[in-house]
């Protein structure tokens, strides 16, 4: 069974990943804030017997991040659009000086990590400066949905972060999912999403590359309250 299972217009149904809350804090610099991480979210009332929890997907209930059954009300659209090829069959590669990074936009959510107010990962990217290259990578690393990686070369295994393998509840954005934790589709056959050591799902109900983030909890004013 997949840690997240994606429910036919529905929540998603989390199998024994531990819980939190977290916030994007930005510094000066654009990457040199971390995550900022809150106490984790007692389950225990909403879980069943054996750890198992539902998370909302329309972004409706009124006890978030839990499901409350709202989306069976409100007709709730959660048909899954995104692409299953895998993330290097379809990401931009593009090669620096020791380092090569790839870009899969399609599942960029517009957290903001690979901006500085000069410059961004993509020129960055072409420099040959020690400094500017060393920057970049730590932007890289902060990109929750993993749209951006960096290895050493085309042939090389991606660098990551080491992250634990938990779901985090981003204020007022969508739930990290960190340390590879396994996602089924809600198709008759339960189809696997590609396991990353970073992705993003969708919690507002309106992205259109569901079930991952898109970056329109933000067009569209959603709020945790």
């Amino acid at each position: 069974m997949a840690d997240i299972e994606v429910r036919p217009h529905g929540p998603y149904r989390v199998s024994g990943l531990p819980l939190a809350r977290a916030r994007m804090e930005l510094g000066q610099q654009g990457h040199d804030q971390d995550w900022v991480t809150y106490p984790a979210i007692d389950t225990a009332d909403q879980a069943d017997p054996d750890g198992t929890y539902f998370l909302c997907r329309c972004g409706q209930s009124a006890i978030k991040p839990f499901c409350d059954g709202t989306h069976k009300r409100s007709g709730f659209d959660g048909t899954e659009t995104a692409d299953t090829t895998a993330y290097r069959e379809k990401a931009r590669v593009m090669e620096g000086d020791g380092v090569v990074v790839r870009d899969a936009r399609l599942l960029c959510e517009h957290a903001g990590f690979c901006m500085l107010p000069d410059t961004h990962v993509w020129k960055m990217v072409q420099s040959t400066d020690p400094e500017v290259l060393e920057t970049m990578k730590g932007m890289i690393d902060h990109c929750p949905s993993g749209a951006l990686t960096r290895a050493a070369d085309t042939q090389a295994d991606d660098d990551e972060p080491d992250l634990p393998t938990q779901v985090l509840v981003v204020d007022d954005g969508p739930y990290l999912v960190t340390g590879g934790a396994q996602v089924a589709g809600a198709g008759p056959d339960g189809t696997a999403y590609e396991a990353r050591n970073r992705m993003t799902l969708c919690r507002c109900g309106a992205s259109k590359n569901k079930p991952f983030c898109d970056g329109s909890h933000a067009a569209s004013g959603f709020r945790d309250g």
